[in-house]
């Protein structure tokens, strides 16, 4: 009797296995099927070996990978708890979990370029929340409709296996396709390996397609993403890169802000190239008649030179030589010279001192003069007495105490002008390396905005647009324009990116990643200054490099609907 039951056992346990196997093998159809979704958002590659290892790689990976969720799951199942309902409901529910799963990642790969991963859940989620919209259908409740979908198919082959799973054992042409897997598999591995060593870019750009394929690295992301040029790739991988993205035209005003009634008030920006501290802003804030808003985690990482680029024209610093070739007028100064007002800049410096200011700001300001000290503006009748328009005030080496002393009397002046002019107080660049992760405190002043403490990211970038929606009432929209935003309209889970001499950085909330010229990763926390990864962290870098990216994008979509 005993060995009847063992003979039972052990036939129920190899026919559910053997159905298992056949079940795992519609699924793999099913797998490959919806990882279309992964191609189509990669397109096809332009080489002949590009093809061939996306076509090898496409078969072999998502029968893998399908093959070890049935080893992961389905079959420790059927070993511990071989009862056949069981079983069949257990396995269709894993399935179906994983599938759905599946189809979740490949939009969030085709709309945001990198797979599912806990750091970017909340760029996903509201993805998912924008782009499912269907008339009254919530995102859960599409979720559950397409879970369910794939849970009909997963009871409809779980079904069709055990009723004709003798039939099917029969079968030679399932055979041949386990060979085709199996030789797609070392085929694509040997095509990687070869890729590896002679830096074939079709094929490693493929890298992070499909999920849980192999680890990519920043260069061939970042060339992948249009930052490099993919007929150098094999010298980039040797030598330091450098961007070189064309960009489209600079854009032009629209005329509904030419229109706009021109400002009475003048804006201020006292700029210093020293880091200033939350003592002296908070110093300043009680002194002025008007409370102004601070802004606490304020970024800005270039060099004195580029920190004059980011700061007029709120763009990277990669787009700088092509706005100088194009020469572009920031969007501001297009608005300013519609409203006929004037423009300044005023550098103070000694006399044997350099202010070090770009040469193409030339170009922009109307007037221009260096002062050794600040005497000539400690009186309320000369700065009251400014045309309205744009003044910036640069101080170069200068100290504290000139900077402090020409703050205060500019606030004293405030004191006697109904119509409050704007203020903007921040430093501007980076003599050392060591402050270019580090937030610096700003405050900006405008009577008509309650003041707050603004802890959401913002950055030097934000200056042109908060000034045009500010200032101007123009509701041009940002990105035409732009990488910055409204400093009142920032979201808490703010993204800034940039380019410099150096590498690229990324930031968001605490964590800032950098990748030098080498394609090395770095990860700093902005609160307990100091590195706390090195491990790569592609969603993120990815990010980084699509937000760069927008200005350009934005752009050449539009002269393309031009066309």
């Amino acid at each position: 009797m005993v060995t009847t039951e063992n003979s039972s056992y052990s036939k129920r346990l190899l026919h559910l296995i053997s159905w298992g196997h056949w079940f795992t093998f519609f699924n793999v159809g099913a797998a490959i099927l919806i990882a279309v979704i992964f191609l189509h958002a990669e397109g096809i590659p332009e080489t002949l070996i590009g093809k061939a290892y996306m076509l090898t790689n496409w078969f072999s990976h998502m029968a893998f990978l399908t093959f070890i969720c049935f080893v992961l799951t389905v079959f420790p199942l059927t070993l511990l708890f071989p009862k056949t309902r069981f079983i069949r409901g257990a396995a269709s529910f894993v399935f179906s979990f994983a599938l759905c799963l599946l189809v979740i990642d490949g939009f969030t790969y085709a709309e945001l370029g990198y797979h599912i991963n806990t750091d970017s859940s909340s760029q996903i989620f509201a993805l998912l929340k924008e782009k499912f919209q269907f008339g009254t259908l919530s995102l859960t409740t599409l979720n559950w409709i397409i879970f369910i979908a794939i849970l009909l198919f997963q009871l409809v082959m779980s079904n069709y296996c055990w009723k004709h799973l003798k039939e099917l054992q029969q079968l030679k042409a399932p055979k041949y396709l386990v060979g085709v897997f199996v030789s797609s598999f070392f085929i694509s591995h040997i095509i990687h390996v070869w890729a590896d060593a002679d830096l074939e870019y079709s094929v490693l750009r493929q890298d992070t397609v499909l999920p849980f394929s192999y680890p990519s690295t920043a260069k061939t992301l970042l060339t992948k993403y249009g930052l490099f040029d993919r007929t150098d790739y094999v010298q980039r991988k040797n030598n330091p890169f450098s961007f070189t993205n064309k960009t489209p035209d600079y854009p032009e005003l629209t005329e509904v802000c030419k229109n706009i009634n021109t400002p009475q008030r003048s804006t201020f920006l006292v700029l210093n190239d020293k880091v200033l501290t939350e003592k002296q802003l908070n110093q300043f804030n009680q002194s002025s008649s008007v409370k102004g808003s601070n802004l606490l985690n304020y970024i800005d990482n270039a060099s004195s030179h580029d920190a004059w680029f980011n700061l007029l024209y709120g763009l990277p610093t990669i787009y700088q030589e092509d706005m100088k070739a194009q020469q572009a007028e920031p969007m501001l100064f297009q608005q300013i010279n519609a409203a006929q007002l004037t423009t300044s800049i005023n550098v103070f410096a000694s006399k044997d001192g350099n202010s070090d200011l770009p040469l193409w700001l030339s170009n922009l300001f109307t007037n221009q003069s260096q002062y050794e000290d600040i005497s000539s503006f400690l009186f309320a009748d000369k700065l009251n007495g400014l045309k309205p328009g744009l003044h910036v005030f640069y101080f170069s080496g200068q100290t504290d105490y000139q900077y402090e002393l020409f703050v205060n009397a500019l606030l004293l002046a405030q004191q006697q002008k109904d119509l409050k002019d704007i203020i903007w107080l921040s430093s501007l660049g980076n003599d050392l390396d060591k402050t270019t992760l580090t937030p610096k405190p700003a405050l900006f002043i405008f009577a008509e905005k309650q003041s707050r403490a603004i802890n959401e990211l913002t950055s030097v970038m934000d200056v042109q647009s908060t000034l045009m929606r500010n200032w101007f009432n123009c509701r041009l929209d940002y990105k035409r324009y732009s990488n910055g935003h409204n400093i009142y309209r920032v979201n808490d889970d703010r993204l800034f990116a940039n380019t410099a001499e150096n590498g690229l950085l990324v930031i968001k909330k605490d964590k800032n990643l950098f990748i030098d010229q080498q394609g090395n990763f770095e990860t700093y926390s902005t609160q307990l200054d100091t590195l706390i990864s090195e491990d790569s962290d592609f969603p993120m870098l990815i990010d980084g490099v699509k937000l760069i990216n927008s200005f350009s994008l934005q752009n050449k979509s539009i002269d393309q609907n031009k066309n």
